[in-house]
Protein backbone atom coordinates (compact mmCIF):
# COMPACT_ATOMS: atom_id res chain seq x y z
CA UNK A 1 0.00 0.00 0.00
CA UNK A 2 2.94 2.08 0.98
CA UNK A 3 4.47 1.82 -2.26
CA UNK A 4 1.54 2.13 -4.27
CA UNK A 5 1.14 5.53 -3.17
CA UNK A 6 4.83 6.55 -3.42
CA UNK A 7 4.08 5.46 -7.02
CA UNK A 8 1.28 7.82 -7.26
CA UNK A 9 2.93 10.73 -5.31
CA UNK A 10 5.92 10.03 -8.16
CA UNK A 11 3.70 10.65 -10.75
CA UNK A 12 2.21 13.91 -9.77
CA UNK A 13 5.92 15.13 -9.10
CA UNK A 14 6.77 13.83 -12.67
CA UNK A 15 3.56 16.07 -13.50
CA UNK A 16 4.06 19.10 -11.24
CA UNK A 17 7.82 19.34 -12.48
CA UNK A 18 6.82 19.72 -16.19
CA UNK A 19 4.80 22.77 -15.81
CA UNK A 20 6.87 26.30 -16.21
CA UNK A 21 7.16 28.76 -14.19
CA UNK A 22 6.84 32.63 -15.38
CA UNK A 23 9.01 32.83 -18.06
CA UNK A 24 11.75 35.40 -18.04
CA UNK A 25 15.63 35.18 -19.43
CA UNK A 26 16.20 32.87 -17.05
CA UNK A 27 13.05 31.07 -16.80
CA UNK A 28 11.91 32.51 -13.55
CA UNK A 29 10.60 36.04 -13.43
CA UNK A 30 12.99 38.05 -11.43
CA UNK A 31 13.32 41.84 -10.00
CA UNK A 32 15.17 44.30 -12.46
CA UNK A 33 17.85 46.50 -10.72
CA UNK A 34 15.45 49.37 -12.15
CA UNK A 35 12.36 48.15 -10.12
CA UNK A 36 14.11 47.56 -6.91
CA UNK A 37 16.05 50.57 -7.01
CA UNK A 38 19.00 49.12 -6.42
CA UNK A 39 17.69 46.69 -3.83
CA UNK A 40 16.38 43.04 -4.81
CA UNK A 41 12.85 42.08 -3.08
CA UNK A 42 13.09 38.96 -1.89
CA UNK A 43 10.31 36.22 -0.56
CA UNK A 44 12.45 35.60 2.11
CA UNK A 45 13.33 36.55 5.86
CA UNK A 46 16.86 35.97 5.72
CA UNK A 47 18.56 35.71 2.22
CA UNK A 48 22.58 35.81 1.39
CA UNK A 49 24.42 35.36 -1.86
CA UNK A 50 28.37 34.29 -1.38
CA UNK A 51 31.06 33.28 -3.92
CA UNK A 52 32.31 30.03 -3.15
CA UNK A 53 35.83 30.15 -3.78
CA UNK A 54 36.58 33.10 -1.42
CA UNK A 55 33.39 32.79 0.83
CA UNK A 56 33.09 36.81 -0.23
CA UNK A 57 29.50 37.94 0.51
CA UNK A 58 28.14 39.82 -2.15
CA UNK A 59 24.24 40.14 -1.21
CA UNK A 60 22.69 40.38 2.29
CA UNK A 61 18.99 40.59 3.86
CA UNK A 62 18.95 39.35 7.65
CA UNK A 63 21.63 36.54 6.83
CA UNK A 64 21.85 35.74 10.80
CA UNK A 65 18.52 35.71 11.65
CA UNK A 66 17.52 32.56 13.70
CA UNK A 67 14.97 30.69 11.20
CA UNK A 68 13.90 26.93 10.86
CA UNK A 69 16.11 25.36 7.72
CA UNK A 70 13.27 22.38 6.85
CA UNK A 71 14.91 19.92 4.70
CA UNK A 72 17.42 22.72 3.99
CA UNK A 73 19.39 20.45 6.85
CA UNK A 74 19.62 17.65 4.49
CA UNK A 75 22.71 19.74 3.06
CA UNK A 76 24.92 18.46 6.26
CA UNK A 77 23.57 15.17 6.26
CA UNK A 78 24.84 15.26 2.76
CA UNK A 79 27.73 16.63 3.40
CA UNK A 80 28.99 13.82 6.29
CA UNK A 81 28.02 10.95 4.08
CA UNK A 82 30.59 12.54 1.06
CA UNK A 83 33.27 12.88 3.94
CA UNK A 84 32.88 9.11 5.11
CA UNK A 85 32.88 8.42 1.44
CA UNK A 86 36.04 10.56 0.99
CA UNK A 87 37.94 8.76 4.10
CA UNK A 88 36.93 5.55 2.93
CA UNK A 89 34.71 4.52 6.14
CA UNK A 90 31.50 3.35 3.73
CA UNK A 91 31.21 2.95 -0.08
CA UNK A 92 28.45 3.95 -2.35
CA UNK A 93 27.80 0.56 -2.99
CA UNK A 94 27.70 -0.53 0.41
CA UNK A 95 24.05 -2.22 1.92
CA UNK A 96 22.27 -0.06 4.15
CA UNK A 97 19.10 -2.19 6.11
CA UNK A 98 16.22 0.50 6.76
CA UNK A 99 15.62 0.49 10.58
CA UNK A 100 11.86 0.79 12.36
CA UNK A 101 12.89 4.66 13.37
CA UNK A 102 14.39 5.36 9.91
CA UNK A 103 10.85 4.00 8.50
CA UNK A 104 8.50 5.96 10.76
CA UNK A 105 9.84 9.29 9.59
CA UNK A 106 7.17 11.39 8.12
CA UNK A 107 6.87 14.40 5.18
CA UNK A 108 8.51 13.33 2.05
CA UNK A 109 9.48 9.94 1.78
CA UNK A 110 10.65 7.30 -0.58
CA UNK A 111 8.55 4.61 2.09
CA UNK A 112 11.06 2.17 3.20
CA UNK A 113 10.17 -0.75 4.90
CA UNK A 114 11.78 -2.06 8.26
CA UNK A 115 14.39 -4.36 7.34
CA UNK A 116 14.55 -3.40 3.87
CA UNK A 117 17.86 -2.85 2.15
CA UNK A 118 18.98 -0.26 -0.29
CA UNK A 119 22.40 0.66 -1.68
CA UNK A 120 23.92 3.79 -0.36
CA UNK A 121 23.86 5.49 -3.90
CA UNK A 122 20.50 4.78 -4.12
CA UNK A 123 19.78 6.27 -0.29
CA UNK A 124 21.94 9.38 -1.48
CA UNK A 125 20.21 9.69 -4.71
CA UNK A 126 16.94 10.03 -2.68
CA UNK A 127 17.81 12.61 -0.26
CA UNK A 128 19.59 15.08 -2.87
CA UNK A 129 16.57 14.26 -5.90
CA UNK A 130 12.90 13.83 -3.34
CA UNK A 131 14.20 15.23 -0.20
CA UNK A 132 13.39 11.67 1.67
CA UNK A 133 13.08 12.20 5.26
CA UNK A 134 13.69 8.16 5.80
CA UNK A 135 16.53 7.81 3.73
CA UNK A 136 18.45 10.25 5.40
CA UNK A 137 17.36 9.14 8.36
CA UNK A 138 18.67 5.16 7.05
CA UNK A 139 21.76 7.05 5.97
CA UNK A 140 21.94 8.76 9.63
CA UNK A 141 22.26 5.78 11.10
CA UNK A 142 24.96 3.71 8.38
CA UNK A 143 27.19 6.37 8.87
CA UNK A 144 27.30 7.47 11.93
CA UNK A 145 25.75 4.44 14.26
CA UNK A 146 22.95 5.64 15.61
CA UNK A 147 20.68 9.03 14.84
CA UNK A 148 21.82 10.54 17.94
CA UNK A 149 25.62 9.68 17.05
CA UNK A 150 25.03 11.14 13.54
CA UNK A 151 23.74 14.27 15.03
CA UNK A 152 25.99 15.00 17.53
CA UNK A 153 28.63 14.75 14.42
CA UNK A 154 26.31 17.52 12.07
CA UNK A 155 26.47 19.85 15.29
CA UNK A 156 30.08 19.44 15.97
CA UNK A 157 30.94 20.15 11.95
CA UNK A 158 28.90 23.31 12.51
CA UNK A 159 31.12 23.92 15.02
CA UNK A 160 34.19 23.29 12.98
CA UNK A 161 32.57 25.47 10.23
CA UNK A 162 31.79 28.32 11.90
CA UNK A 163 28.23 28.09 12.04
CA UNK A 164 27.70 29.82 15.11
CA UNK A 165 23.73 30.01 14.97
CA UNK A 166 22.98 26.78 14.10
CA UNK A 167 21.45 23.60 16.54
CA UNK A 168 20.30 20.53 14.69
CA UNK A 169 18.13 18.10 16.54
CA UNK A 170 17.64 15.16 13.48
CA UNK A 171 19.14 14.69 9.81
CA UNK A 172 16.30 15.97 7.97
CA UNK A 173 14.61 19.10 8.86
CA UNK A 174 10.95 17.87 10.71
CA UNK A 175 10.43 21.43 12.96
CA UNK A 176 11.29 20.99 16.43
CA UNK A 177 12.18 24.49 18.74
CA UNK A 178 15.91 23.29 18.91
CA UNK A 179 16.72 23.14 15.13
CA UNK A 180 17.59 25.99 14.23
CA UNK A 181 20.21 27.72 11.77
CA UNK A 182 20.56 31.30 9.34
CA UNK A 183 21.31 31.95 5.84
CA UNK A 184 24.68 32.60 6.15
CA UNK A 185 25.34 29.62 8.62
CA UNK A 186 23.51 27.38 5.28
CA UNK A 187 26.01 29.13 3.30
CA UNK A 188 28.88 27.97 4.64
CA UNK A 189 27.87 24.35 5.17
CA UNK A 190 27.15 24.31 1.35
CA UNK A 191 30.55 25.74 0.49
CA UNK A 192 32.09 22.98 2.44
CA UNK A 193 30.30 20.22 0.46
CA UNK A 194 31.26 21.80 -2.91
CA UNK A 195 34.54 20.75 -1.88
CA UNK A 196 33.82 17.34 -2.73
CA UNK A 197 32.50 17.71 -6.74
CA UNK A 198 30.81 14.51 -6.77
CA UNK A 199 28.16 15.63 -5.02
CA UNK A 200 26.58 17.79 -8.06
CA UNK A 201 26.56 14.11 -9.88
CA UNK A 202 23.25 13.70 -7.02
CA UNK A 203 21.90 16.94 -6.93
CA UNK A 204 21.82 17.47 -10.78
CA UNK A 205 20.16 14.67 -11.37
CA UNK A 206 16.47 16.00 -12.75
CA UNK A 207 14.66 12.80 -12.91
CA UNK A 208 15.70 9.14 -11.94
CA UNK A 209 13.88 6.38 -10.27
CA UNK A 210 14.06 3.46 -7.61
CA UNK A 211 13.48 -0.11 -6.77
CA UNK A 212 14.10 -1.39 -10.42
CA UNK A 213 12.21 1.66 -11.82
CA UNK A 214 9.21 1.13 -9.44
CA UNK A 215 9.29 4.21 -7.63
CA UNK A 216 10.23 7.34 -9.44
CA UNK A 217 12.02 10.40 -8.40
CA UNK A 218 11.76 14.23 -9.46
CA UNK A 219 13.83 17.01 -8.20
CA UNK A 220 12.45 19.63 -5.84
CA UNK A 221 14.76 21.63 -6.89
CA UNK A 222 13.10 23.64 -10.18
CA UNK A 223 15.65 25.87 -11.16
CA UNK A 224 17.46 23.05 -12.23
CA UNK A 225 15.12 23.46 -15.62
CA UNK A 226 14.85 26.68 -15.67
CA UNK A 227 18.43 28.70 -14.52
CA UNK A 228 21.52 28.99 -16.75
CA UNK A 229 24.48 27.03 -14.62
CA UNK A 230 22.10 26.33 -11.72
CA UNK A 231 24.19 22.52 -10.23
CA UNK A 232 22.07 22.31 -6.71
CA UNK A 233 21.64 21.61 -3.87
CA UNK A 234 18.90 21.61 -1.73
CA UNK A 235 14.76 22.88 -1.41
CA UNK A 236 12.62 22.65 2.25
CA UNK A 237 9.63 23.54 3.23
CA UNK A 238 7.49 22.84 6.44
CA UNK A 239 4.91 25.14 7.63
CA UNK A 240 6.87 26.37 10.54
CA UNK A 241 9.78 27.26 8.43
CA UNK A 242 8.04 28.38 4.74
CA UNK A 243 9.50 27.64 2.01
CA UNK A 244 13.86 27.52 1.93
CA UNK A 245 16.35 26.88 -0.78
CA UNK A 246 20.08 26.90 -0.66
CA UNK A 247 21.51 26.92 -4.33
CA UNK A 248 24.48 26.30 -6.23
CA UNK A 249 25.05 27.56 -9.89
CA UNK A 250 28.59 28.38 -11.97
CA UNK A 251 28.84 29.97 -15.23
CA UNK A 252 32.45 30.51 -16.26
CA UNK A 253 35.33 30.35 -13.67
CA UNK A 254 32.50 31.31 -10.83
CA UNK A 255 30.33 29.89 -8.74
CA UNK A 256 27.93 31.33 -6.59
CA UNK A 257 25.68 30.10 -3.66
CA UNK A 258 22.16 31.81 -3.01
CA UNK A 259 20.23 30.85 0.21
CA UNK A 260 16.73 31.73 1.07
CA UNK A 261 15.07 30.65 4.30
CA UNK A 262 11.47 31.33 5.49
CA UNK A 263 9.80 32.42 1.84
CA UNK A 264 6.01 32.44 1.56
CA UNK A 265 5.86 30.52 -1.62
CA UNK A 266 7.41 28.08 -3.20
CA UNK A 267 7.73 30.06 -6.79
CA UNK A 268 8.91 32.62 -4.55
CA UNK A 269 11.61 31.26 -3.28
CA UNK A 270 12.56 30.19 -6.64
CA UNK A 271 12.18 33.59 -8.11
CA UNK A 272 14.29 35.24 -5.28
CA UNK A 273 17.84 32.63 -5.47
CA UNK A 274 17.42 33.39 -9.17
CA UNK A 275 17.28 37.11 -8.83
CA UNK A 276 20.54 36.37 -6.17
CA UNK A 277 22.16 34.57 -8.93
CA UNK A 278 21.68 37.08 -11.80
CA UNK A 279 22.74 39.79 -9.28
CA UNK A 280 26.23 37.84 -8.45
CA UNK A 281 26.98 37.02 -12.03
CA UNK A 282 26.36 40.30 -13.44
CA UNK A 283 27.69 42.60 -11.50
CA UNK A 284 31.09 40.99 -10.51
CA UNK A 285 34.12 38.70 -11.88
CA UNK A 286 36.24 36.51 -10.07
CA UNK A 287 39.71 37.56 -10.30
CA UNK A 288 43.22 35.62 -9.70
CA UNK A 289 46.94 36.30 -9.71
CA UNK A 290 49.33 33.54 -9.27
CA UNK A 291 52.83 34.83 -7.95
CA UNK A 292 55.58 33.37 -10.26
CA UNK A 293 59.15 32.47 -8.80
CA UNK A 294 60.68 35.12 -6.09
CA UNK A 295 64.02 35.59 -5.49
CA UNK A 296 66.25 33.73 -2.92
CA UNK A 297 66.42 35.90 0.81
CA UNK A 298 69.85 36.25 2.14
CA UNK A 299 70.37 34.33 5.71
CA UNK A 300 73.01 35.82 7.78
CA UNK A 301 75.21 33.19 10.32
CA UNK A 302 73.48 30.31 8.48
CA UNK A 303 74.92 27.20 7.29
CA UNK A 304 73.23 28.30 4.17
CA UNK A 305 74.13 32.03 2.38
CA UNK A 306 70.15 32.24 1.35
CA UNK A 307 66.81 30.73 1.67
CA UNK A 308 64.56 29.51 -0.43
CA UNK A 309 60.85 31.68 -0.55
CA UNK A 310 57.29 31.31 -2.55
CA UNK A 311 53.84 32.50 -1.81
CA UNK A 312 51.37 30.86 0.34
CA UNK A 313 48.97 30.35 -2.24
CA UNK A 314 47.56 32.11 -4.80
CA UNK A 315 45.85 35.74 -4.76
CA UNK A 316 41.81 35.25 -5.48
CA UNK A 317 39.27 38.53 -5.35
CA UNK A 318 35.94 39.02 -6.07
CA UNK A 319 35.28 42.37 -7.26
CA UNK A 320 32.19 44.26 -8.84
CA UNK A 321 33.10 44.33 -12.94
CA UNK A 322 34.43 47.08 -14.56
CA UNK A 323 36.39 48.02 -11.34
CA UNK A 324 39.33 46.24 -12.05
CA UNK A 325 41.44 48.54 -14.31
CA UNK A 326 43.45 50.09 -10.51
CA UNK A 327 44.19 46.23 -9.25
CA UNK A 328 48.23 46.30 -8.92
CA UNK A 329 50.32 43.66 -6.73
CA UNK A 330 52.85 44.21 -4.50
CA UNK A 331 55.95 41.90 -2.86
CA UNK A 332 57.05 43.33 0.20
CA UNK A 333 59.92 41.00 1.75
CA UNK A 334 62.62 41.14 4.53
CA UNK A 335 65.81 41.91 3.18
CA UNK A 336 68.00 39.41 5.08
CA UNK A 337 67.48 37.12 7.50
CA UNK A 338 69.00 35.88 10.57
CA UNK A 339 69.26 32.18 11.21
CA UNK A 340 67.89 29.88 12.42
CA UNK A 341 64.91 30.30 9.58
CA UNK A 342 62.05 27.50 9.64
CA UNK A 343 60.32 25.78 7.34
CA UNK A 344 57.04 28.00 7.04
CA UNK A 345 58.26 31.33 8.50
CA UNK A 346 56.59 34.14 7.51
CA UNK A 347 59.64 36.01 5.30
CA UNK A 348 56.79 38.98 3.77
CA UNK A 349 53.57 38.84 1.75
CA UNK A 350 52.26 39.48 -1.30
CA UNK A 351 49.13 42.35 -1.62
CA UNK A 352 46.33 42.57 -3.79
CA UNK A 353 45.90 46.88 -4.17
CA UNK A 354 43.38 48.57 -5.29
CA UNK A 355 44.03 52.17 -5.82
CA UNK A 356 46.82 52.11 -3.72
CA UNK A 357 44.51 50.63 -0.54
CA UNK A 358 45.38 46.52 0.93
CA UNK A 359 42.45 44.32 -0.57
CA UNK A 360 43.67 41.32 0.13
CA UNK A 361 47.06 39.76 0.62
CA UNK A 362 48.91 36.52 1.45
CA UNK A 363 51.83 35.43 3.46
CA UNK A 364 55.50 34.77 1.74
CA UNK A 365 57.35 31.89 3.60
CA UNK A 366 60.58 30.02 3.67
CA UNK A 367 60.05 26.68 2.14
CA UNK A 368 63.20 24.80 3.38
CA UNK A 369 65.32 25.04 6.70
CA UNK A 370 68.46 27.21 7.53
CA UNK A 371 70.42 26.06 10.51
CA UNK A 372 72.66 28.42 12.42
CA UNK A 373 76.04 28.13 11.62
CA UNK A 374 78.42 26.30 14.31
CA UNK A 375 82.11 27.26 14.71
CA UNK A 376 83.33 24.87 12.36
CA UNK A 377 81.04 26.36 9.37
CA UNK A 378 82.31 29.48 10.36
CA UNK A 379 86.13 27.91 10.47
CA UNK A 380 86.08 26.29 7.21
CA UNK A 381 84.70 29.63 5.57
CA UNK A 382 87.73 31.10 7.13
CA UNK A 383 90.22 28.40 5.32
CA UNK A 384 88.13 29.09 2.15
CA UNK A 385 88.53 32.58 1.95
CA UNK A 386 92.44 31.88 3.09
CA UNK A 387 93.11 29.98 0.45
CA UNK A 388 91.03 30.02 -2.74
Amino acid sequence: MKRWIGTVLSVLWIIMAGMPLIASENGVQIPSASETGGELKLDAKGAILMESETGTVLYDQNSDAKLYPASVTKIMTMLLVMEALQEGVVTEEDSVTASENACSYGGTQIYLEPGETMSLRDLLKAVCINSANDAAVALAEFVGGSEDAFVARMNGRAAELGMTKTHFVNPCGLPDPDHYTCAYDVALMTREILKHPHILDYTGIWMDSLRNGGFGLANTNKLLKTYQGITGMKTGYTQEAGHCLSATATRGDMTLIAVVLGGETSKGRFSSVAALLDYGFAGYTVVRRSVGPLAPIPVEKGKKDVVSIAAEGSLTLVMKKGKTSALTTEVLLEESLQAPVAVGQVVGSVRFLNGGEEVLSVPVVATEAVEKAGFFDHFGDMLEELFC
